[in-house]
């Protein structure tokens, strides 16, 4: 798979494919690195001919709180009680050859085995159909609506239920 653990010697180009990918949603480089700081296990790249063209950022976090944008965690919550995906993204020529989809079960396979029963994340960008079809659905989570804004206007909650056995 061209997934792999990111280092912090790949943030320099996480941050260029960052500035690419999300126009609309800009984040310091202090932001992209302490979150591979604070839970690497969360952060992968992906590698397609020796460049990067991806990358996944994800930590644990508490259900129904997801963090502002541009904003550091500062810790991990204690108990965290959702494997938050914070960021999938790839660049154009990454897209369609399946990369996303292997994104996203390499992290609920991460997920199961540290112990979550779910998995959630705020779709922007018109992605909400794709997490759909990974098993992710909208949820609503009361006095979230105003922050959910500051994620653009098409931004929804969204919440995948684990099975603890894989399946």
């Amino acid at each position: 798979m061209p997934w792999r653990l990111m280092t912090t010697q790949d943030l320099d180009q996480v941050k260029g494919l960052a500035d690419r990918i999300h126009l609309a949603h800009p984040e310091d480089m202090e932001v992209l690195a302490e979150r591979q700081r604070i839970y690497p296990d969360g952060c992968y790249v992906l590698s397609e001919r020796n460049a990067l063209i991806g990358y996944a950022l994800t930590h644990p976090w508490r259900y129904g709180e997801p963090p502002p944008l541009n904003s550091r965690l500062g810790v991990m919550p204690n108990p965290a009680t959702t494997y938050y995906v914070h960021d999938v993204a790839l660049l154009p020529e990454g897209r369609g050859k399946g990369y996303a989809v292997q994104a996203g079960e390499l992290l609920a396979r991460h997920a199961r085995a540290a112990g979550f029963s779910n998995m959630s994340l705020v779709a922007v960008n018109k992605s909400q159909e794709f997490w759909e079809r990974l098993g992710f659905r909208v949820t609503r989570v009361p006095g979230l609506d105003a922050k959910l804004l500051s994620y653009g206007t098409d931004a929804v909650m969204m919440v995948r239920d684990l099975d603890p056995s894989g399946g």
